[in-house]
């Protein structure tokens, strides 16, 4: 799974149980661990210089300055090296405790800049950090180390809540390489905690109609009749919402069908709703040891750093979440069988929006299906266009 993982210290409760995490795997799968701890003396360095003005005048002689820069040098240097230090033994102490090989590293500068460093140049396969750090308030979702670091690279990120949770192990799905890849890493996972994995995926039947009512307040009736506004909206309403949820069920199936080739039976669980909301409601519900989410999702472009479902879900999360960059493309299941459509079938598809006109397809070939038909033609489509008006 992984063979070298970089844990990131600061002896915050995340951070302890980020290496918790991290042993833990790196036990399962041979792995050696790095812990690294960032510390800035010349930070503190360059503020003891802004504060020099404000001393009292006895202290602003410059012998007394320059006396004065060099204790506090060598007290801030030896004394950050010292604490770095002290972070890392515990670290190795529980490495050495599950027979894990691992060593430390100190680095001095700007703590998520000099995590990246590190993650760049150590070959990690996996980052691991807690989600708040030591100056963490009541009100923090996530610390600024925490989510500069999971923007920024494009590795394998675990960010670690302080509590374990006793649920499954949820993965997002929604079709994309990235998810798929995701569930696979869950899958590995569920081996390491001795976790059920559970596949989730949500659509939402509501946008389209908010966006609907929206546009119905702007037209003019020009303009609604040139949009054919009310055609569109049953559309949506009856035809893709439908389509939606069948199309999700589907990537569910396809997840299923890829864990049981690799000798795993999930459960799969089909949301209706905002994804990232009903994720972290689900999640809630379910007390999930940890979320495992592809970095972007179906709709990603290029150089996006994270999805919006991801970045939702990171902020309001309590359990554990792993954010995998391993894709993943299955063979796609393939139809029962085939259909022939007929000239005119096919004339009255094409009049229907590029958007919708392959959910639209999908829909009428199931009907055929279910009827024992071959050939879709066009009074057939009428007949099924009938029956969804509720005719």
């Amino acid at each position: 799974m992984y063979k070298h993982l970089l844990v990131c210290l600061d002896n915050s409760d995340h951070s302890n149980s980020a290496v918790s995490l991290s042993v833990a795997i790196a036990s399962a799968s041979g792995a050696c661990l790095t812990g690294c701890h960032v510390y800035a003396a010349r930070l503190h360095n360059a503020r003891f210089l802004e504060m020099e003005d404000g001393l009292p005048p006895e202290y602003r002689k410059e012998e007394e300055l320059r006396n004065t820069r060099e204790v506090h040098d060598t007290l801030i240097t030896k004394g950050l090296k010292i604490i770095s230090d002290s972070y890392t033994a515990v670290f190795l102490s529980s490495a050495a405790a599950a027979g894990v090989q691992a060593i430390g590293v100190s680095r001095e500068g700007k703590n998520f800049e000099e995590l990246l460093t590190e993650a760049d140049d150590g070959g990690y396969g996996l980052i691991a950090l807690g989600r708040l750090g030591l100056g963490a308030l009541p009100s923090s979702r996530i610390g600024s180390v925490a989510e500069r670091v999971t923007r920024r690279i494009r590795k394998d990120i675990l960010i670690a809540g302080s509590i374990d949770f006793d649920g499954p192990i949820l993965v997002a799905i929604d079709g994309s390489p990235a998810s798929f890849g995701g569930l696979k890493t869950a899958l590995e996972l569920s081996r390491v905690f001795n976790r059920p994995v559970e596949a989730v995926a949500a659509f939402d039947p509501v946008f389209h109609q908010s966006a609907f009512r929206s546009i119905a307040g702007v037209l003019t009736e020009e303009a609604g009749r040139l949009f054919r506004f009310n055609e569109q909206e049953k559309l949506h309403e009856e035809i893709i919402d439908k389509g939606l949820a069948r199309i999700y069920r589907n990537h569910l199936d396809t997840a299923g069908r890829i864990a049981s080739s690799l000798g795993f039976s999930i459960k799969t669980t089909l949301l209706s709703g905002k994804a990232s909301d009903e994720i972290i409601k689900h999640a809630r519900k379910v007390s999930a040891f940890m979320a495992v989410f592809g970095r972007t999702g179906a709709h990603a472009t290029a150089g996006l750093d994270i999805g919006s479902t991801v970045e939702n879900c990171l902020r309001e999360l309590a359990c554990h979440v792993l954010i995998s960059s391993s894709e993943f493309v299955p063979e796609m299941k393939q139809a029962p069988s085939s259909i022939d459509w007929t000239d005119e079938a096919n004339e009255i598809l094409s009049r229907i929006p590029q958007f919708a006109r392959g959910i639209v397809k999908n829909m009428v070939e199931d009907s055929a299906r279910n009827k024992g038909l071959t050939t879709i033609t066009a009074s057939f489509m009428r007949e099924v266009r009938k029956r969804m008006d509720g005719q």
